[in-house]
């Protein structure tokens, strides 16, 4: 029996063809999941700003998840964008990409992740929690009243 492939997860300009698509597909998903100003998605030409770090994730050739960070100078990152195309879940593709950028997080010296996700991604909301992330309050300029928001952070000491 061959052993499954070993997932690569590296730093990848979102505008390349197959992670565009990725990111569509997202989008899609999100779309279908939540309304328009409960939805706090980054657009292709936003995941390729200086401020970001993206990352995709393959297995051989194949690209199956993505996820970035937004670097809030001096202060903290934010997890955006993360996915797993629904081919490859059960994978444990999405603890290697948030692997990655928590990795990524300790390189740029900052002591905190933060992220918004949604209440209807039970999945996104156990794997934030199994990897030690904890609910907190709104950060940045994300609105304050939105019931279909969690906040999550999580201190690197």
């Amino acid at each position: 029996m061959q052993k499954p492939a070993t997932p690569i997860v590296e730093r990848a300009d979102p505008r390349l063809p197959a992670v565009t698509a990725l990111v569509a597909d997202l989008d899609v998903y999100m779309t279908a999941l939540y309304p328009a100003e409960s939805n706090h998605l980054l657009d292709i030409e936003a995941l390729a700003a200086p401020n970001i770090r993206f990352f995709a994730a393959r297995l051989d050739q194949d690209y199956l998840g993505c996820g970035a960070i937004r670097i809030h100078e001096g202060a903290f990152t934010e997890i955006k964008r993360i996915y797993v195309s629904p081919k490859a879940r059960g994978l444990g593709l999405g603890k290697h990409i948030l692997n990655v950028l928590e990795a990524e997080t300790r390189k740029l010296g900052l002591p905190l992740m933060r992220l918004e996700t949604g209440v209807y991604q039970p999945e996104a909301l156990a794997l934030f929690e199994r990897s030690g992330f904890t609910r907190c309050g709104p950060f940045a300029d994300y609105p304050t009243d939105d019931p279909l928001s969690v906040f999550m952070e999580k201190r690197l000491d």
